[in-house]
């Protein structure tokens, strides 16, 4: 298996370990199918979408393990480690993956609570009585 290729996706707090080599199209997340790990069709749509964007669904066997966060991080962290071992197998896939946004680290992350604070930002209700 020397041939596999091994990258990291991340968003909000979610890191994908993607393990990609040359296949007949499987993709496994965590174990389970596209599907079965993200319920919510748009999510399993999102999670594959570089691969589409470049025509490669029946080209690669993908393993995937995600860690942290939610569904929707995890599925943002999944599209940009398949990305990430898109580019590194096919150089030429770069330019389109790059202009689609899915190279790039989305770096929003929840905003810490502060001290004498209800949330980030929000403070207390004001009571005039």
């Amino acid at each position: 298996m020397s041939n596999a290729i091994f990258t990291v996706g991340r968003r909000k707090t979610s890191i994908a370990r993607v393990k990609m080599s040359p296949g007949q199209g499987n993709i496994k997340v965590n174990g389970k199918t596209v599907a079965e790990y993200f319920p919510v069709p748009r999510l399993a749509t999102k999670a594959v979408s570089s691969l589409t964007l470049v025509g490669a669904q029946d080209k690669f066997d993908i393993s995937v393990n995600v860690t942290g966060g939610g569904v929707a991080g995890q599925a943002g962290a999944v599209r940009m480690g398949i990305a990430r071992a898109l580019q590194s197998t096919t150089p030429d896939t770069r330019p389109h993956l790059k202009k689609a946004g899915f190279l790039t680290r989305d770096s929003r992350m929840v905003e810490r609570k502060k001290y004498g604070l209800r949330k980030a930002r929000r403070g207390t209700q004001f009571s005039k009585r």
